[in-house]
């Protein structure tokens, strides 16, 4: 059993490249790389790098590349059963590369050689501080859940009209369909190039681009209306004791619940009549109101919001076996007896504790 080494080509160009990784790739008797298609390769090729690449196996996969990964971590492994291993990726290993990440969970003997990441060069080409946060997402995982509108985003991988579309798509439930972002090919590179357009034409090209990433600018705080974080921030002014709504700060949790009952009933009957309009907005009303219950309740000292969502989220969890931890339970009364006896469970502990 052999080492698989791996090595980081770069955003781009050659001289972008670490000399060290430069020696190895020179003195290796073949490199094998994930794909070809990287500027540094071009020219290391022009000085006698013997070069193998797995760009077939994109070909024959077509747009399955969880498949092409799994057959490169299999190839290599196979390969290093026999003789010492290099494997280059472009970036840098530790960077959005399935296959390292695959290698390292699968393989004990995977060294990690170093490389450059794009990320340097391409904030310089955007002009952003990293320092006033950023999220790093890759295309394939990208889910508009996770995303803060309030940071810079960097999505990467959006290598072709396909996945430039899903990224959109993804992006427009949080973004305005006008919001102005920067496609970044190759930064850093001789072959940089920065264009923006609204966010609604990302999608609006042919061919395929592996060093082409998204630039998303932040969205300034009365933009962010799609953010839970936005609701609260609005939540915590209204409510605040010197500079906040002075009928609000009169109230108590009791004299809420008046407010509360009636959103509630409205509530229910948007959904009785099947007024989605209607039903959405009476759902936000609700929502305030429970906000402000948690607001009380914290300056009272009693518990904080995010108790409250720590709480829930453990109970979600917890009361769903079924579908996070492998329990099978294919019928309502399957799952009913599950959660039944979660709630004994849980009324024992809450029994034990007083």
């Amino acid at each position: 059993m052999y080492n698989i080494n791996i090595v980081g080509l770069g955003p781009g160009d050659k001289d972008q490249m670490p000399i060290k990784t430069e020696k190895l790739i020179k003195e290796a008797k073949t490199v094998f790389l994930r794909t070809k298609d990287h500027p540094a390769v071009k020219e290391l090729e022009t000085e006698g790098v013997c070069f193998k690449s797995f760009d077939d196996l994109y070909e024959d996969a077509g747009e399955d590349f969880e498949v092409v990964y799994t057959s490169i971590v299999e190839q290599l492994i196979k390969l290093a059963e026999e003789k010492e291993v290099l494997y280059a990726v472009p970036g840098h290993p530790m960077v959005a590369e399935r296959t390292v990440k695959e290698l390292l969970e699968n393989y004990p003997n995977v060294n990690i050689l170093g490389g450059k990441s794009f990320i340097d060069d391409l904030f310089q080409s955007v002009k952003v501080d990293p320092v006033e946060g950023f999220q790093l997402l890759d295309s394939f995982d990208l889910n508009h859940d996770t995303i803060n509108t309030g940071q810079h985003l960097i999505v990467m991988q959006v290598f072709n009209a396909l996945m430039a579309g899903e990224v959109k798509l993804t992006l427009m439930e949080k973004y305005p369909d006008d919001h102005e972002v920067a496609v970044v090919d190759a930064a850093g590179s001789a072959q940089e190039k920065i264009t923006w357009m609204p966010l609604y034409e990302i999608d609006r090209f042919a061919g395929v681009y592996n060093l082409r990433s998204l630039y998303i600018p932040p969205l300034e705080r009365d933009e962010q209306v799609t953010s839970l974080s936005t609701l609260q921030y609005y939540i915590d002014r209204v409510t605040d004791p010197e500079k906040g709504d002075v009928w609000i700060n009169e109230q108590t949790a009791h004299s809420l619940i008046k407010y509360l009952n009636e959103e509630t009933e409205e509530l229910v009957q948007a959904i009785q009549k099947e007024d989605s309009e209607n039903w959405m907005e009476e759902l936000g009303d609700v929502l305030t109101q429970l906000l402000y219950q948690s607001s009380i309740a914290e300056k009272e000292g009693l518990f904080t919001f995010e108790e409250v969502l720590e709480t829930v989220n453990r109970k979600i969890r917890r009361r769903h076996p079924h579908v996070f931890d492998g329990v099978k339970a294919s019928t309502p009364e399957e799952v009913n007896a599950i959660w039944q006896n979660i709630k004994t469970e849980e009324k024992r502990g809450k029994d034990e504790t007083r």
